[in-house]
């Protein structure tokens, strides 16, 4: 059984099953998430029998750091994953003035083809499982050993795509017993999977849903993110829109600025027509993080505040995002196609030895 992800009445039913005490299920997950000892040999409190049953029926997998980047100001990680069958994901850890918060992602590789995002370069390979999501915010629990304050699901991957998955992590992710971190302190991005923001607005879960809306009409939509054509921008909204009425949450609209592109003083316009009757809505502006990957330009910090004051004159809260990750290339999926293509075998091996420095730090903070 794997346990990683598991709440705490799925492990008490499967510990009574096998003859075992009811309260060890709450002991396994406090030397888990608390304390994040992942080893069954280390976990001294549970009976040796009980131990040596653990190693031979269960198991903990935690994802393999591969690589890492650290921002030079501290305040940004990023690891590069790899799981059991050799798929890799990114996600990354951004230290806030309210706490620490972990992007992760939800699919290896992304269907969704928006031109302005890397992690769709090389297609979609398949959803990450529930434990998968949840092994990316453990691990930086383990690295930190400091409290994870928020998730927001906006790494690679479209996390309406992978529905159930998604859902069974961000509400294992709230269990007081795990990593109690609370649901309007969770925030879901989605290109626009209409049917599944409607699932969503039933499920319950009070989080914060963020469109990724990037263009004022469909046209412009269509020609950057081709979920466009499959989905009206009229019926997409008006998704959002029921979400927010049965939610009461605020929506934010994300809008990656590309001059040239969607960044227009008439587009600006545009979007603040668009969305200035939803309630208590926020625009986040997001520069592109353009590389040698994507071969897109953000306007000019001039052009920028000028495109935030027209929509804000809509009577729209608009925020500019803060740039906390393009020294180490934070945009999904950029480091994991540098990693790629790194035809070096010392840079290969530097960088696996500094997945394994990490993996010795956290061995050695346990």
């Amino acid at each position: 059984m794997e346990l990683l992800g598991k709440n705490l009445g799925e492990i008490q039913s499967f510990l009574v099953e096998h003859k075992f005490p009811k309260f060890r299920a709450k002991q396994l997950m406090d030397y888990i998430y608390k304390r994040y000892i992942f080893d069954f040999d280390d976990m001294m409190q549970l009976p040796e029998t009980m131990r040596n049953w653990l190693k031979e029926h269960c198991k903990i997998s935690i994802p393999t750091i591969v690589t890492e980047k650290t921002a030079p100001d501290g305040q940004t990680k990023k690891l590069l994953l790899r799981f059991a069958d050799n798929n890799q994901v990114e996600t990354v850890l951004m230290k806030q003035h309210y706490g620490n918060s972990v992007c992760v992602s939800s699919q290896v590789g992304c269907a969704m083809g928006c031109i302005f995002c890397a992690s769709t370069t090389g297609g979609l390979y398949r959803n990450l499982e529930t434990h998968e999501i949840v092994g990316q915010v453990l691990l930086f629990g383990a690295l930190l050993k400091e409290r994870i304050h928020s998730i927001v699901v906006m790494g690679a991957g479209e996390p309406l795509q992978n529905y159930k998955n998604t859902i069974q992590a961000l509400r294992f992710l709230h269990e007081k017993e795990s990593f109690d971190i609370g649901y309007r302190r969770m925030t879901l991005s989605t290109c626009g999977i209409v049917e599944n923001i409607y699932l969503l607005a039933d499920e319950g879960i009070p989080i914060t849903l963020a469109l990724s809306l990037h263009a004022p009409n469909d046209t412009v939509r269509r020609e950057i993110m081709p979920i466009g054509g499959y989905y009206e921008l009229a019926d997409v909204l008006d998704a959002v829109k029921t979400y927010y009425e049965k939610t009461d949450r605020r929506v934010t609209f994300e809008y990656i600025l590309i001059d040239g592109v969607n960044s227009s003083i008439a587009q600006a316009h545009e979007l603040g027509e668009l969305v200035k009757d939803f309630p208590n809505c926020n625009v986040n502006l997001i520069p592109v993080n353009g590389n040698e990957h994507i071969h897109l330009f953000k306007p000019s910090k001039r052009n920028t505040e000028a495109f935030k004051n027209i929509v804000a004159s809509y009577g729209v809260s608009v925020t500019v995002r803060k740039e906390m990750g393009d020294a180490i290339q934070a945009a999904c999926g950029q480091l994991k196609i540098q990693h790629a293509k790194s035809s070096d075998s010392n840079a290969t091996d530097t960088e696996e030895k500094s997945g394994t420095r990490l993996a010795e730090e956290m061995a050695k903070k346990q």
